[in-house]
């Protein structure tokens, strides 16, 4: 079913929006989706991920980064415009890295939970990223101490490689070597 016209927006719209907030916009084919101020615990999370990503990849070729740092994800196979905002972002293909953004499509992407925006990371999220085919999918939930791992297999569907729950070691298929301690994580 399409919806009608009028609730769209466009891209124009959605940057005048942007200036006028401190709030995390993201735009989805006409649709602005606001993220909630994140906590404290989720930003100690991030903090400890984006430190942990960031000593890992220094001297290689992959960058992270971390929110607000826009994405507009973009491949030969998906229309429309889709700009999205994740707590970290790793980038291995740098061609697509502008001033004040990244087009393309990210090698891994991470988001970190928080209560009202549960949905839309652990659904909308996870289906747009497959979709786009970002390798790697981290969801990280502060209030419950889990992160779940998803990867691409090779009919580019999501397959969960792993669900910690407060205890044991997170890592990454594609970037090889990266794992975290779930005790230092969550601490």
């Amino acid at each position: 079913m399409d919806l009608p016209k009028k609730n769209f927006i466009s891209l124009e719209e959605f940057y005048k929006m942007r200036e006028n907030t401190e709030r995390t916009l993201e735009y989805i084919d006409g649709i602005v989706f606001m993220s909630p101020s994140p906590s404290t615990r989720h930003q100690r999370v991030s903090g400890r991920l984006h430190a942990k990503l960031f000593n890992f990849l220094e001297g290689k070729d992959c960058e992270v980064f971390h929110a607000p740092f826009d994405i507009e994800l973009r491949n030969d196979k998906m229309e429309g415009t889709k700009i999205v905002v994740p707590d970290l972002s790793v980038i291995c293909d740098k061609n697509g890295l502008l001033e004040n953004k990244f087009v393309g499509v990210p090698t891994l992407i991470v988001e970190i939970l928080s209560p009202s925006n549960q949905s839309h990371d652990l659904v909308f999220k996870l289906n747009l990223y497959m979709q786009y085919g970002v390798n790697e999918y981290w969801i990280v939930n502060p209030m419950l101490n889990i992160v779940q791992i998803y990867s691409l297999n090779d009919e580019g569907q999501y397959q969960q490689l792993d669900a910690l729950k407060e205890k044991g070691i997170a890592r990454s298929e594609v970037l090889k070597g990266f794992h975290i301690n779930l005790e230092d994580l969550f601490k």
